[in-house]
C-alpha cells in the first residue's frame, strides 16, 4: 500500500511518496538552441533538424541564448560565432559559469568563414564541444549531434543517481534523502530529537548574482560555508541551485534555530567578494525539528520536504527563520 503525504510549497500542494516508484519518462524529441543572427541561416537548420526527430528554438542575439539556455534547459546549443551582441565564444563561457546550464551540454560554434586555427581554439578553450566552418557537412552534424546528447543524458542519468553533488561535493538531494532515512531510523531507535534544516539567500541576492554571472562563485560560497560549520555527525547537502540543507541528529526545536542563527551569522560575518570588494549577503532560512522522532508522524525525508516548504515561505515574506509549524495551512 502507497504511503503518500502531502506538504504545502508556495501556494501548491506538492505529494510525496514515501516509496518512490521511477516510471519510465516518455520519450521527447532532443532540444536544439540555434543563435543566430540570420532568419534564414537558422530556419535552415530547423529545417535539417526537424526532420531527424529533433525539437528547435531559434533566437538572434547572444543575450537571447543565454536566458533561453537557462529557461528552456535545452540537450544541445549550436552557436553563430558572429551575434549582433555578444559573440558566440562569450556566450559560451557565460553558458559555463551558469549553475543552472549543465556542463555536459554540447556546445556547437559554427562560422561563415573559413575558421583558422586560432578561431578554433578560442572556441574549444570557451567550452565548445564543436567548431564548424560553412559549409556544414549536415549528415556529420546530425550524427555527432546525436553522439553528443546521448553522452549528455547518460552524464543526466548518473548525476542522478548520484548521492553527491558534482559541483559542491556535498550530498545531492538524492544522497540527503538516503541520509535522512539512515539518520530517521537512528533517531526512532534512540527515541531522539531530529532536524532539518535550509537555507538560501535572499531574493535579491540570488537575482543579483544570477544577472551579474557569480552563481557558480555563490554556490561555492555556500558549501564551504556549510562544510565549516557542520558538525561531523550532520548530512549537508545541495537541495537547488542555491538552497542547502542539514540534516541534524540529536538536535531539538530550540536547537535548530539555535542552528539556524549559527548558520545566518556565519554566512553575515564571512564578506562574499564582488569585484574584490566584500559585500554581506543575507540568508533565509526553514525548518523542521521534532523532539522525539520515535513520536513524530512523519517521516525523515518527509521533514526534509517541510523544511524546504518553510524557507519558501520564508523568501515570500521577508522573514529571517521560519518553522514548518508556522506556514499557514491551506483549506482543502
Amino acid at each position: 500500500m502507497w504511503n503518500v503525504r502531502s506538504v504545502v510549497v508556495g501556494h501548491t500542494v506538492v505529494v510525496f511518496n514515501h516509496r518512490i516508484r521511477l516510471m519510465e519518462k516518455p520519450a521527447r524529441p532532443p532540444l536544439v538552441l540555434v543563435a543566430s543572427e540570420h532568419d534564414w541561416s537558422s530556419r535552415s537548420l530547423e529545417s535539417i533538424l526537424k526532420p531527424n526527430g529533433f525539437a528547435v528554438v531559434r533566437v538572434a542575439t547572444g543575450r537571447q541564448a543565454i536566458d533561453m539556455a537557462r529557461n528552456a534547459r535545452p540537450d544541445a546549443v549550436i552557436l553563430d560565432w558572429k551575434l549582433p551582441d555578444i559573440g558566440g565564444v562569450q556566450v559560451c563561457r557565460a553558458l559555463q559559469r551558469m549553475p543552472e546550464f549543465p556542463l555536459a551540454t554540447p556546445i556547437i560554434v559554427t562560422s561563415s568563414e573559413a575558421g583558422g586555427r586560432s578561431q578554433r581554439l578560442d572556441a574549444y578553450n570557451a567550452g565548445a564541444w564543436l567548431f564548424c566552418s560553412q559549409p556544414l557537412d549536415v549528415e556529420a552534424l546530425i550524427i555527432q549531434l546525436r553522439t553528443f546528447i546521448q553522452a549528455r543524458r547518460e552524464a543526466d542519468r548518473l548525476r542522478e543517481v548520484s548521492l553527491v553533488d558534482d559541483q559542491t561535493g556535498l550530498y545531492s538531494y538524492r544522497g540527503l534523502a538516503q541520509r535522512a532515512r539512515e539518520m530517521g531510523a537512528d533517531a526512532f531507535r534512540r527515541q531522539t530529537p531530529l532536524a532539518c534544516v535550509v537555507i538560501a539567500p535572499s531574493p535579491w541576492a540570488t537575482e543579483d548574482a544570477r544577472h551579474g554571472g557569480r552563481a557558480a562563485r555563490l554556490v561555492e560560497y555556500f558549501a564551504e560555508i556549510h562544510r565549516k560549520c557542520g558538525r561531523l555527525s550532520d548530512a549537508v547537502g545541495r537541495l537547488g541551485p542555491l538552497e542547502f540543507a542539514v540534516i541534524a541528529p540529536s538536535t531539538s526545536p530550540a536547537g535548530a534555530v539555535r542552528l539556524a542563527q549559527r548558520l545566518r551569522s556565519v554566512v553575515e560575518s564571512t564578506p562574499f567578494l564582488v569585484d574584490d570588494e566584500p559585500q554581506t549577503v543575507k540568508i533565509r532560512v526553514g525548518y523542521c525539528a521534532v523532539m522525539n522522532f520515535a513520536e513524530s508522524q512523519v517521516d525523515a525525508v518527509e521533514m526534509l520536504l517541510r523544511a524546504t516548504t518553510a524557507l519558501h515561505h520564508a523568501r515570500e515574506n521577508g522573514d529571517s527563520i521560519k518553522s514548518f509549524d508556522q506556514v499557514p495551512v491551506l483549506a482543502p
